[in-house]
């Protein structure tokens, strides 16, 4: 297992949208693997395949925090199929969006259908965080951010400040 690099906004393949995945084989179990340890090792709670250069609509999360009591979760190719009127307001950031941070409204209940670790399709319930954070990555599939839910002003200030720190480490 290999922690990965991630890339950061501005990136053009951020901005791609992620590819089915035929089947879940060996390839598939590294790259989550890869995944796990990548998003471990940044303090994150989710990541999709795309932030780490992998075109593919796969996701790992753990939303439970707890560094001893690890609960990892895989989708590949998922489908949200149900997703809530009802609206929650969490304040989310994102490993490709550095130490960027805004409330974004979402629903805060929905559905979704796929295939786990093992290749076996599963149908999942999900609210809370969990929702909130399984909208966000499946975002990440379709090439869409967090930033992208923001005034345009609030969102090129994201953007500037982002390229102006990317400039600064491709000097140094």
């Amino acid at each position: 297992m290999t922690v990965r690099k991630i890339l950061t906004e501005p990136n053009k393949l951020l901005r791609q949208v992620s590819q089915s995945v035929d089947k879940v084989g060996d390839e598939e179990r590294a790259i989550m693997d890869d995944m796990l340890d990548t998003m471990y090792d940044a303090s994150g709670i989710g990541l999709a395949a795309i932030q780490v250069g992998v075109p593919k609509r796969i996701i790992v999360m753990d939303i439970s925090r707890d560094e001893y009591k690890k609960n990892p979760m895989y989708f590949v190719n998922p489908v949200i199929k149900n997703k809530n009127e009802e609206k929650a307001k969490y304040e989310e950031g994102c490993l490709s969006v550095p130490d960027q941070f805004a409330e974004i409204e979402r629903p805060n209940s929905c559905e979704v259908e796929y295939l786990n670790y093992d290749g076996k399709i599963k149908l999942l319930k999900a609210d809370g965080l969990l929702a909130t954070c399984i909208q966000h990555e499946m975002d990440h599939l379709e090439g869409i951010l967090f930033i992208d839910y923001l005034s345009k002003l609030k969102k090129s200030m994201i953007i500037k400040k982002l390229s102006k720190i990317k400039i600064k480490r491709e000097i140094l």
